[in-house]
């Protein structure tokens, strides 16, 4: 869909819902289906170069495995999004193009020279399929009928029953049991026509792809998520510098045309502990200075694992998108033991002034300390308020929701006479009114209007928005005097 920013200087040539903010006229909007995360993986199993919906840790293990060798990053990642709020993360498996699917081959049963008669072959590419075993024996009930016995490790995943005397059987038992998520069957040769017991017979041959996943393969991600619908991004612990200049400025082309969606970073787990941890996290910022881009400062510790600020980044995407557009980041309890490494009081104040997103122990627990994003050098037509997580997330929201109800219901709709202008007007009052009585914006003072000072073709609508946001507390002063 076509939007983003305007200017007069500069007009857009497709249809579309365009908005302009500037820093005197900020409206905002009811969260609607927010909570989604995008993260590209490096996995043992699932899907490759494809969107994966996870929503759940028993999904991650089921889409992705929980394997978490070699490399594979998924199910950290993911886990730490969910954990941080997400209502739904959208993965999308990396791969270098060398990825293979393990397979094991059966035989009939022919004494003298057994033939290769059905090859089992693993559903996705990956080194999990390794894990596969199988085991073919009568059944236990019916002996005209044999079981094929699919197992991972020690665990039966799953049983597949068929005539013992018919290979085609076997095969679409395999290929037609709705509830097999791990392997297909193909028939290779009719042989004696039945599959010989067997147990313990391997898959092998399973390949993930992880060791040469390069930057371009994270760019040609970033390029897929942007036909999807989500809040915000983060990558799977990666701190290559040139990757995450890389991420900034497809960050900045996608929210010029329209699409709010904010990126977090983060760096090593040795620039998290470093003696200038403090120098190295602000300088990320600056280099940064996006309000569409929030830098993690600092690791933490969970379960007795520790995990750099780049990893963190996963769980701070998933807590910046899963909450509620009256809600901030600022003081959010975490659920870590501890950080990596604790900032002083004069380290928090650089933090912040530096653009810097910081997880503190303040005694008690762990929690974010103030909700700011990398920006800081602010921009034309930029106040104070750009800084802030939840200003960009109320902005971003107003403009996607707006969008699309003025593509679904206004755009090639709506004759442009007054009678349509008044229609879209008020409509866009009503909504507003919701958002004051929700209490993202003041209840008194917003207003839509026609904007008459630009000259406007036959198809075109000039619209003024006046509305304040409201803030939450963050700061509380207070004087008490002793008698």
């Amino acid at each position: 869909m076509a939007g983003g920013n305007w200017n007069t200087t500069d007009m857009p040539v497709l249809p579309g819902f365009y908005m302009a903010f500037r820093s005197a006229a900020a409206a905002a909007v009811q969260p609607g289906t927010r909570g989604v995360v995008a993260v590209p993986v490096r996995a043992h199993w699932g899907p490759v170069r494809e969107f994966a919906e996870v929503t759940s840790e028993t999904g991650i293990a089921e889409t992705f495995s929980d394997l978490e060798t070699g490399g594979a990053t998924a199910y950290t990642a993911l886990r730490l999004a969910l954990m941080g709020g997400a209502s739904k993360v959208l993965a999308y498996r990396l791969t270098d193009g060398t990825e293979a699917a393990a397979s094991v081959t059966l035989q009939d049963t022919s004494s003298a020279s057994p033939a290769d008669v059905v090859k089992l072959t693993a559903k996705y590419a990956g080194e999990r399929g390794n894990r596969f075993t199988v085991a073919i024996q009568p059944n236990a009930i019916d002996s005209s009928k044999k079981d094929l016995k699919l197992y991972e490790g020690t665990a039966l995943l799953r049983t597949f029953t068929f005539a013992g005397s018919d290979l085609q059987a076997a095969v679409d038992a395999v290929n037609g049991d709705t509830a097999n998520k791990w392997i297909a069957a193909a028939k290779l040769a009719d042989g004696t026509g039945e599959l010989a017991d067997a147990t313990g017979l391997a898959f092998a041959g399973g390949k993930s792809g992880i060791e040469d996943v390069d930057n371009a393969d994270y760019l040609a991600a970033l390029e897929a998520f942007e036909a999807q619908e989500f809040n915000a991004v983060a990558l799977d612990g990666v701190t290559d510098a040139a990757l995450q200049a890389s991420v900034l400025s497809w960050v900045s082309r996608i929210r010029e045309e329209g699409k709010g969606v904010i990126a977090v970073l983060g760096g090593s787990s040795a620039d998290d502990k470093a003696a200038d941890a403090v120098a190295k996290a602000v300088a990320r910022s600056a280099g940064f200075n996006s309000e569409g881009i929030v830098n993690v400062g600092v690791g933490a510790k969970l379960g007795g694992v520790e995990y750099s600020s780049a990893q963190l980044s996963a769980y701070v995407a998933g807590l910046i998108a899963g909450q509620s557009l009256s809600e901030s980041t600022t003081y959010a309890a975490a659920p870590f033991e501890d950080v990596t490494r604790r900032w002083t009081r004069s380290e928090q104040e650089q933090a912040v002034r530096g653009g810097v997103f910081l997880f503190i122990h303040d005694g008690r627990q762990v929690k974010a300390l103030r909700g700011v994003n990398s920006l800081v050098s602010l921009g034309q037509n930029q106040n104070a308020a750009w800084r802030k997580i939840r200003t960009i997330r109320v902005l971003d929201s107003v403009n996607t929701d707006l969008q699309r109800t003025a593509e679904d219901n206004y755009i090639g709709k709506v004759n442009n006479t007054e009678e349509g202008r008044l229609a879209l007007i008020g409509a866009c009052k009503q909504y507003l009114q919701t958002l004051a009585q929700s209490g993202v914006i003041e209840a008194t003072g917003y207003d839509v209007y026609e904007d008459t000072s630009v000259a406007a073709e036959p198809d075109q609508v000039f619209l003024k928005w006046e509305a304040k946001l409201t803030d939450v507390v963050e700061q509380i002063f207070g004087t008490f005097t002793v008698q």
